[in-house]
């Protein structure tokens, strides 16, 4: 997927960045999950203008994923090859047209960082949570292409964020496996699944196979 140079509300580029805290574990799933269900989505339509990539508030830099993470990877069909963890950065956070995070923790340290990036951080969550609510005929349709409806997604969530509340504190979150055995991992692989499922389906205005 081609990677815009910067985040300047250009409807030709979209920049989706996934957090979480060493950049091995949660961001690393879900950034990976979040390109393969892309490419399965779109089908032969390119994500052209669309970049996914991650980072870490205590980023690992250029440690690999955990091999427990990768695992969930290829057995969800995504490809976890060629990763290299990275330490969150002010540059990350200004490209992002959209920050995801894995916690609410995560989500406070990326909007302290400045950069105007309160109405575009969420935690992943809180976004699907936001998004399941937002009525797909207000977006632009799909055949104007996932930026220009990814955009548009971006500020409808952000409208919507002080009226339709977590039911409780955990609802938002995607807890850490990091040192747990490959069950759990599947697990937590499982939550982001189902949390980015909506987000993908709004994106491209395809649902998932049954």
């Amino acid at each position: 997927m081609t990677a815009p140079e910067g985040r300047t509300g250009d409807i030709q580029g979209f920049r989706i960045l996934h957090v979480s805290t060493g950049n091995v574990c949660r961001s690393p799933i879900t950034e990976r999950l979040t390109r393969h269900a892309l490419d399965v989505r779109l089908g032969p339509r390119p994500a052209a203008g669309i970049a996914v990539e991650s980072a870490g508030t205590w980023g690992h830099e250029g440690a690999p994923m955990e091999a427990h993470a990768a695992t969930v990877l290829r057995e969800s069909g995504a490809d976890p090859d060629g990763f290299a963890a990275r330490e969150l950065r002010d540059e990350h956070v200004i490209r992002a047209d959209l920050v995801l995070t894995a916690t609410r923790d995560h989500r406070a340290q990326v909007i302290s960082m400045g950069h105007s990036a309160g109405l575009r951080t969420f935690t992943l969550k809180e976004f699907a949570r936001l998004v399941r609510a937002i009525d797909s005929a207000t977006l632009p349709p799909a055949r104007e292409g996932p930026v220009a409806r990814a955009h548009a997604l971006v500020q409808a969530a952000a409208a919507l964020r002080g009226w339709l509340l977590a039911p409780s504190p955990a609802a938002d979150e995607v807890y850490d496996p990091y040192g747990a055995p490959v069950p759990y991992f599947r697990r937590i692989g499982e939550e982001i699944g189902q949390a980015l499922d909506p987000v993908v389906t709004a994106l491209t205005g395809a649902p998932a196979a049954a």
